[in-house]
């Protein structure tokens, strides 16, 4: 049993994989989006262009996505945020962090996306590109430990609250 590589604990053949190959659709905004970060771990490049929405701002580059797929040592995804995107909805938005290894460098990719329901089907919009949700807080001022709010991964302290 190979762990899928979204990072949701379940095995591969029974989280991702079936979107993947077209066996089921996701059923949330934030299930497609694990999706797509596994498709780009098993260089599924069809799969990622057909799950963008038709009025995407930016064209879709096949080679420079395939490339960038194959050349990544992928190490991880972790959610940050999830604003609507149920199974009910027509629109989501999904903040995440993608970790991966490029050109020689620890890269980390940082994206609040935004997702939209066509015909049934959930599909990528777009993508600020570094932004996350706004994190809201019960109390005044985080721990001197707690993660900063920002997105970064490091601590409060050594980050924003510095």
């Amino acid at each position: 049993m190979t762990s899928c590589p979204c990072g949701s604990e379940r095995s591969y053949d029974t989280c991702c994989e079936p979107f993947i190959t077209g066996a089921a659709l996701p059923p949330t905004a934030e299930a497609l989006m694990r999706s797509r970060y596994s498709a780009f771990t098993v260089h599924a490049i069809d799969y990622l262009e057909k799950t963008l929405a038709p009025d995407r701002k930016n064209p879709f580059n096949r080679a420079d996505t395939e490339k960038w797929a194959r050349d990544s040592e992928w190490q991880g995804l972790d959610i940050l945020g999830v604003e609507a995107g149920g199974p009910e909805d027509q629109e989501g938005r999904v903040a995440f962090r993608a970790r991966f290894h490029y050109d020689g460098k620890d890269e980390v990719h940082l994206e609040l996306s935004r997702f939209r329901r066509i015909d049934g089907r959930w599909l990528y919009v777009d993508g600020d590109v570094g932004k996350v949700m706004p994190v809201t807080r019960h109390n005044d001022l985080p721990g001197r430990n707690d993660p900063c709010s920002c997105g970064s991964g490091k601590k409060f302290k050594k980050c924003c609250g510095a």
